[in-house]
């Protein structure tokens, strides 16, 4: 069974996308605002934070990174 539209069918194959390969690489004691650095992995060139699925992290790690993103740019250490 296909879907009806061709805007549904687009949705559904969007909604359905593989994540890329789970990063193990960062541990949970690195994510901290006093470490842009760490940060920076996670935002592009203009500032804006990167979603899950380009990065790879799991949905508990990826809301924090966004907290202490958000933190860093608070006390100017993340622009």
């Amino acid at each position: 069974m296909e879907p009806k539209t061709e805007q549904r069918a687009y949705n559904f194959r969007r909604a359905n996308r593989k994540m890329p390969r789970r990063r193990l690489d960062i541990q949970m004691e690195q994510i901290n605002y006093k470490n842009p650095e760490v940060l920076t992995l996670f935002t592009t060139d203009t500032g804006k934070i990167l979603p899950r699925r380009v990065t790879g992290v799991s949905a508990k790690v990826h809301r924090r990174i966004t907290r202490e993103i958000k933190r860093s740019r608070a006390v100017n250490l993340l622009k």
